[in-house]
């Protein structure tokens, strides 16, 4: 019998994830931290959680940190099974941007339609859609539900949302002002204090691994067929500009947010969970990937092979 992806993650120990974590560690020197987000460039650290339940921790498990855009196929698959494809994609379109996630040209070339739910236009449509009267009822409705269904312990992080709301995104101003203009939603203010609510949701990589094992079936309530539009969007869209490279070299579904955090996730297998804040001139973080990659390769898990 073949040896699949699932056996390579049960059978890994502590000690080659360490060897792995330790043989790229060089490559954070290139990466430089978001200013607005400041935090230990020391701090680096990885999980891995199987369907089995086999999991291995490395580095500074202890530390946390917000999930920013890493929320996102997290969001997509949250509205995806409350409200059905139908209602979510007359919001949001499944095509690869070739432009920064946060980029207001590329949302006027498209006339205020946006690609993807993995960029910053597509994550603020759909964050118009969460239930509530309030950014904070609508931020826990998603925290809430997340938590149920995969056992971690989002909370949201009151520190990092007064430094987000002190230090505005002119950015996601703007999407949110043509979003608006679009017609996509009423009350701009809310939905911009919804997004920024559910991006500052704080969390650590034993969670996350946690929250990337629903995507990878480890929750019955989770039909495959959600499951499956989120990892392929999150294939082809996750890492921004990097996506079609990443997709070749690490081969799975990946996001990744400017805090330094990043979800792998192998279909039926498990998730790779990984943090370090120092990031690369798209958004990623640069040890992440470099780890990653490593393990992909390593232990053939890439969906293409």
């Amino acid at each position: 019998m073949a040896i699949t992806s699932r056996d390579r993650l049960n059978q890994l120990d502590l000690l080659q994830l360490e060897r792995w974590a330790e043989s790229v560690q060089g490559k954070k020197l290139s990466g430089k931290i978001l200013e607005r987000l400041p935090s230990d460039p020391q701090e680096a650290t990885i999980a891995i959680a199987s369907l089995d339940d086999h999991r291995l921790a490395w580095g500074s498990t202890g530390a946390t940190f917000p999930l920013m855009s890493v929320v996102k196929p997290f969001l997509l698959l949250y509205l995806l099974e409350t409200l059905g494809a139908e209602v979510v994609f007359q919001k949001v379109g499944i095509q690869p941007s070739a432009r920064p996630y946060n980029s207001v040209v590329e949302l006027e070339i498209d006339q205020g339609w946006p690609r993807n739910p993995m960029i910053n236009s597509g994550a603020i449509c759909l964050a118009s859609l969460l239930p509530g009267e309030s950014a904070t009822a609508k931020c826990d409705a998603l925290r809430h539900w997340l938590n149920h269904v995969s056992g971690a312990q989002l909370v949201l992080d009151q520190q990092v949302l007064a430094q987000v709301n002190a230090h505005p995104n002119w950015q996601n101003r703007g999407i949110t002002h043509l979003l608006n203009l679009a017609g996509h939603f009423e009350h701009p203010q809310l939905v911009l204090d919804s997004y920024n609510q559910i991006c500052c949701l704080r969390t650590t990589v034993t969670d996350l691994a946690a929250l990337g094992l629903v995507l990878a079936g480890k929750n019955p309530q989770i039909g495959p067929k959600y499951r499956q539009l989120v990892n392929g969007i999150m294939l082809t869209c996750g890492l921004y500009e990097d996506s079609a490279q990443m997709m070749a070299h690490i081969g799975l579904p990946m996001k990744s947010g400017v805090s330094g955090a990043m979800v792998a996730i192998i279909p039926q297998a498990g998730a790779i969970a990984v943090y370090s804040p120092l990031l690369d001139e798209t958004g990623n973080s640069v040890w992440s990937l470099a780890l990653l990659e490593e393990i992909s390769q390593s232990l053939e898990l890439s969906i293409l092979s």
